[in-house]
């Protein structure tokens, strides 16, 4: 008999492992909407508040003055397990897909909202040294943007959702 262990525990993140998953250092991946209808996607750093994910953008980043266009985003955040827990509990590939409204709180500045969220990020990132990082380029202006999910999907494990499962052909 085989040994399925490998594939962790399937179906839906429950809350708290959606939560420490967005609070993981996985890179999202950020699809936008190019003023030509095509799809760019691009991958960021992000800030989860419990409510909406923040994006903090170079000055000259497409990504930011495509959703200046129009603010269609989606987001997929996943990792090859999350990090422990306080009792050593991981999750095996956490996965989280968005789609929502994105919108520019802030054009490119310098010293503006998003220097809170940018040193929030520097630190998750890159650990503590995540503000030397970010203090030799706080005089290059950001745009700092929210986007608030309309559909969230998550799941973990190794293994089929049941929906794409086509009965009768064997496995």
């Amino acid at each position: 008999m085989m040994d399925n262990d490998f594939r962790g525990n399937l179906g839906g993140l429950e809350e708290q492992e959606f939560e420490r998953c967005l609070s993981g250092n996985a890179l999202a991946r950020l699809a936008v909407v190019k003023p030509d209808g095509a799809p760019y996607v691009v991958p960021v750093w992000y800030h989860w508040d419990g409510e909406a994910l923040w994006f903090v953008g170079r000055e000259r980043s497409a990504w930011c003055k495509h959703i200046q266009n129009d603010g269609r985003t989606a987001v997929v955040i996943d990792s090859e397990h999350s990090d422990p827990d306080e009792s050593g509990e991981q999750v095996e590939i956490p996965k989280v897909v968005m789609e929502g409204n994105s919108e520019v709180v802030e054009e490119p500045n310098v010293g503006g909202k998003w220097v809170e969220i940018a040193e929030k990020m520097s630190y998750r990132y890159l650990g503590p040294n995540g503000p030397t990082y970010l203090t030799s380029t706080l005089q290059q202006p950001r745009w700092l943007i929210k986007m608030t999910p309309t559909n969230i999907k998550t799941w973990k494990g190794v293994g089929w959702a049941k929906r794409y499962w086509v009965e009768e052909t064997g496995g």
